[in-house]
């Protein structure tokens, strides 16, 4: 039988998922509690059955503990979102353009890429999407090509955080009739 775990290290490990802006591996959460990996995830598991409400003597919480970009951090709950957005934003958001949103698409699906693939995917030149995209951290550079040294592109773990998943093969599969890299490099770089 396990052993129970200790308030006080349920509360050290809280009082680091409520501070930290990017998720925790449990690698990390090992080390700075001082305990086995494994015993990390039996402390995960017991702080979230409290914040669900089902441990005995516990209520649902505003938020929840959610294992995201392979890492653990809280996050308010989406039936909150409304309020949540209210407060923090005002009722102002900044959303990206139709042009980021597809240039990311591309890159999220075809990472690592080149800008010049990018262009020939989308028929446009994509130079400014993709550095606003850089910019604010859902893109980053992965090196160049060993062929035509140009810079690869892929998506950040700050994107992966905020579309709530844990890595890029969680998004939806594309249509089998989409044109591929190969049919996109034939085209060469629109724009």
């Amino acid at each position: 039988m396990a052993e129970p775990i200790s308030e006080d290290l349920l509360a050290a490990a809280e009082a680091v998922l409520m501070i930290t802006e990017e998720p925790v591996t449990a690698v990390e959460l090992a080390q700075v509690l001082e305990i086995p990996e494994h015993q990390v995830v039996a402390v995960l598991d017991a702080l979230r059955l409290d914040l669900d409400g089902i441990s005995e003597g516990s209520r649902r919480r505003g938020y929840e503990l959610r294992e995201i970009a392979g890492g653990y951090r809280y996050y308010s709950r989406a039936e909150h979102a409304e309020q949540v957005s209210a407060f923090v934003l005002g009722g102002a958001t900044t959303r990206l353009s139709q042009a980021a949103l597809e240039t990311l698409a591309v890159i999220a699906y075809r990472q690592p890429v080149a800008r010049s693939q990018v262009a020939a995917i989308r028929g446009v030149n994509v130079d400014g999407v993709v550095r606003t995209l850089v910019t604010r951290g859902l893109v980053d550079t992965a090196g160049t090509d060993p062929l035509t040294g140009a810079t690869l592109y892929v998506t950040t773990a700050d994107l992966l955080e905020r579309l709530g998943i844990n890595s890029v093969q969680e998004l939806p599969q594309l249509s089998p009739h989409l044109p591929g890299i190969e049919a996109a490099e034939e085209l060469g770089p629109q724009g």
